[in-house]
């Protein structure tokens, strides 16, 4: 079997790259609303497998389709990414000092198979400032991320601490990804014969 990320999100190639996977990359372009009255698992679930299942519509046979979603949590509310600079800075300050989640969804769609798992992490946020929420935005790294932060980059400097999976927050669980992987014989850990 050969696997094919539908995602152009570098994060996630390199986590995947990170754990020996051999992939194709589709990127897909779907619609990723909130439906009305959709809470979280259901949303990041949804959209996961949406991906999945686009790039399994152009796939070759033989192939499977990683797809995923992540997004951040407060107060049970989904916290999209950032439409402007005083959208993001607000989002920051919604989370300084406080305890939000990050929500992941993976699914993998193959001719006989389609799995999906959730993995939640906690993360918090030490108190920040508005100024440097501002100086955080000129640096062009929060505008396409959910919930205006990236953990693997600039943003790091945010977080006190986190309760899970630290490559979750970044895009992919990959403790979770690889044994989803053995499920449907996508080899991990391959290195080139000599």
């Amino acid at each position: 079997m050969k696997l094919v990320l539908a995602s152009a999100s570098p994060r996630r190639k390199e986590l995947l790259a990170q754990i020996g996977v051999r992939f194709d990359v589709n990127a897909v372009d779907i619609c990723e609303d909130v439906l009305p009255g959709e809470s979280p698992v259901p949303y990041v679930t949804r959209v996961a497998l949406a991906k999945a299942e686009a790039g399994y519509a152009l796939a070759k046979p033989q192939q499977v389709v990683l797809g995923a979603d992540t997004t951040v949590i407060l107060d049970g509310n989904i916290i999209g990414k950032p439409q402007n600079q005083a959208d993001a800075v607000n989002m920051l300050m919604s989370l300084s000092g406080r305890t939000h989640q990050v929500i992941t969804a993976v699914a993998l769609v193959g001719s006989e198979q389609t799995h999906s798992f959730v993995v939640t992490t906690d993360v918090t946020f030490r108190t920040l400032s508005r100024e440097e929420c501002e100086l955080y935005w000129a640096t062009g790294e929060p505008a396409d991320k959910a919930g205006s932060y990236g953990i693997q980059g600039l943003g790091a400097i945010f977080v006190d601490h986190i309760n899970g999976s630290y490559s979750s927050v970044v895009g992919l669980p990959l403790s979770e990804t690889a044994e989803l992987l053995k499920v449907a014989d996508i080899e991990i850990w391959h290195t080139e014969e000599m």
